[in-house]
């Protein structure tokens, strides 16, 4: 009798180690979801170093108002060149880009997210796209790098290297997501296929290089190649047939 009663306390006090250890593990489990979840809240909420949304499409210019530096400087040369028939180079600012995008009328929304604070950089090689999206009033900075590129068959790929909320890198599931989006216009829009803007968005969406030819007057002009240096987009463009 007294062997059993020993062996019911020694069970009991094995049940309660067990016991302790399974709120041990519990708590550690539980501190690395809180650890895991403030890494991620605060990824997801850093602001880029380059993002300063202040110094673009500064000074003069009004949201809304049509760029004059598209209207004065960039329209007319395309225009003026183009009427030679001969190739001929231009150079679009990283100010001026970000005077007529200021121009287009910001915020954005769409399917309950707001888009505004819009910003574009260019850097060697690649052109960077920021923006602030605020969703039910949580705001992250959105980060879209593009590396545009000519083929061996003369055609545009705007290709999207990577996509950031704030400094989480979220690309594989922006490009499934992309596919998505765009197979659903697909199927339930009717769009204009050789519209120049339904071109940039297959780029854009699902990698669908395009013939970079665009008409001014009654003439074609064919973007022939591109360089991105920093603060500065060059092209060399040359009469279409």
């Amino acid at each position: 009798m007294i062997l059993g009663k020993r062996e019911i306390r020694d069970n009991g006090t094995d049940s309660e180690i067990r016991k302790k250890t399974r709120l041990r593990k519990l708590a550690i489990w539980l501190l690395i979801d809180l650890i895991v979840l403030v890494v991620v809240f605060g990824l997801l909420h850093h602001k880029p170093g380059r993002y300063d949304p202040s110094v673009f499409g500064s000074g003069e210019h009004k949201p809304g108002q049509v760029s004059t530096y598209l209207t004065h400087e960039l329209l007319p040369k395309i225009h003026n060149e183009a009427q030679l028939g001969e190739p001929f180079s231009m150079v679009i600012t990283q100010e001026g880009i970000n005077e007529i995008v200021a121009g287009l009328g910001w915020p954005k929304i769409s399917d309950g997210a707001m888009l505004y604070a819009p910003a574009v950089l260019f850097v060697p090689g690649g052109v960077i796209l920021m923006g602030t999206a605020s969703i039910k009033g949580v705001e992250f900075v959105v980060t879209i790098v593009l590396k545009p590129k000519i083929n061996e068959q003369g055609l545009l790929n705007l290709h999207v290297a990577k996509v950031k909320v704030g400094a989480m890198n979220v690309t594989p599931l922006a490009r499934i997501m992309a596919k998505k989006m765009y197979a659903q216009r697909l199927a339930t829009t009717r769009i204009d296929t050789e519209a120049m803007q339904t071109k940039i968005a297959a780029s854009l969406l699902n990698e669908e290089p395009f013939e970079p030819v665009f008409k001014v007057d009654n003439r074609k002009v064919r973007v022939e190649e591109i360089a991105i240096y920093e603060e500065n987009l060059a092209a060399r463009l040359v009469p279409a047939p």
